[in-house]
């Protein structure tokens, strides 16, 4: 198209534009730190009522006290990039919460496979994905 003074305009740089910042933000959010969870009720365990994540203890050893076990709680999170230790267990202590808890005991803390990919130009290239995987034992202590 020309203008009134004979120049082509370039209707093609600002849609360029916009590809590029569309792949950029694409790229990024692809890249994003992750954290996932889920809380199981074990069946024939007490179901007290949701208690405050905040006041939810993380143990790596089972208490001394006497104490129900509620459930069973999984959270993983990505490695590449890894969130901030903070998210992962403000999410181990929310869904322990769900479960009413007073603290959790963490049995298992490692990182494993959780999916695979497969690309590549010359014919595919099959990659394994590493996440981090959080597993424990929501407790609500005995009166």
């Amino acid at each position: 198209m020309r203008s009134d003074d004979g120049h082509v305009r370039r209707r093609a740089l600002p849609g360029l534009i916009i590809g590029i910042a569309v792949v950029a933000v694409t790229g990024l959010l692809v890249a994003c730190a992750t954290v996932d969870g889920m809380s199981t009720p074990y069946i024939g365990a007490p179901h007290p009522p949701p208690s405050d994540p905040t006041r939810v203890a993380l143990l790596h050893e089972p208490p001394t006290q006497p104490y129900d076990r509620l459930g069973e709680v999984v959270v993983d999170a990505s490695t590449q990039p890894p969130p901030p230790i903070e998210q992962i267990e403000g999410r181990i202590r929310a869904e322990a919460a769900q479960l009413g808890a007073d603290a959790i005991v963490i049995v298992m803390d490692r990182v494993v496979p959780t999916g695979f990919y497969a690309a590549g130009p010359g014919g595919p290239v099959v990659d394994t994905v590493l996440g981090r995987r959080i597993v424990g034992v929501a407790i609500k202590y005995r009166s």
